[in-house]
């Protein structure tokens, strides 16, 4: 039981990192629904599709789909989304606690356009 208790609190830890560093509080994520409502809002996806993620079967496509587009918030690949969907704890300390930065919702920097800043790919295709 201390095992369980000591991998909670790494994967809640974890987590907290990501969404503090995508600017939302940190505390959004041990909140039953409201975690999804902000995760949404840090992947720039709109708040109805929670009701996306009650639909059996549905939601594993949603989540997957979000993963990927967390992933690509801060400058990774489809590997990482892999690494997320599988071992989701170890990935968000991964995310939380290494020295990734959050480029914007689905990879897009928020002074895009703006001409200062050169992307180094297109997340788009």
């Amino acid at each position: 039981m201390a095992f369980w208790l000591i991998a909670i609190i790494i994967a809640i830890a974890g987590t907290w990192k990501v969404y503090t560093k995508a600017g939302k509080p940190g505390w959004a994520c041990i909140i039953p629904i409201y975690n999804l409502i902000v995760l949404l809002e840090i992947v720039g996806k709109p708040i109805w599709w929670f009701l996306l993620m009650l639909i059996p079967c549905v939601n594993i496509v949603f989540v997957i789909w979000i993963y990927n587009r967390l992933s690509k918030s801060f400058g990774q690949s489809e590997g990482f989304t892999v690494g997320l969907v599988l071992l989701n704890p170890i990935f968000m300390c991964i995310l939380g606690f290494g020295n990734y930065t959050y480029l914007g919702p689905g990879g897009t920097p928020p002074n895009y356009g703006a001409g200062d800043y050169e992307r180094p790919y297109d997340i788009n295709s």
